[in-house]
């Protein structure tokens, strides 16, 4: 997952993203979006609860884009 932060805030977002069980990996960028996130969940249910109940509703985000891998 690709997100764009509130200016500054960063490091608060890499923190309570890192709370979040299903998140295996965070990290800043610079460019276009300033945290990229790697989750991984059991089924499309849980992916989109992990996305719109924990993800999503944390302070500061402004934006998301959800990039699904297959293995």
């Amino acid at each position: 997952m690709l997100i764009s932060c509130e200016i500054g805030e960063e490091q608060s977002l890499l923190s309570q993203l890192k709370d979040i069980p299903e998140v295996k990996d965070c990290l800043v960028t610079f460019g276009s979006y300033d945290v990229v996130v790697e989750f991984e969940t059991e089924s499309q249910s849980q992916m989109n609860d992990v996305i719109t109940s924990k993800i999503r509703k944390l302070k500061n985000i402004r934006s998301t884009i959800t990039l699904r891998a297959m293995s």
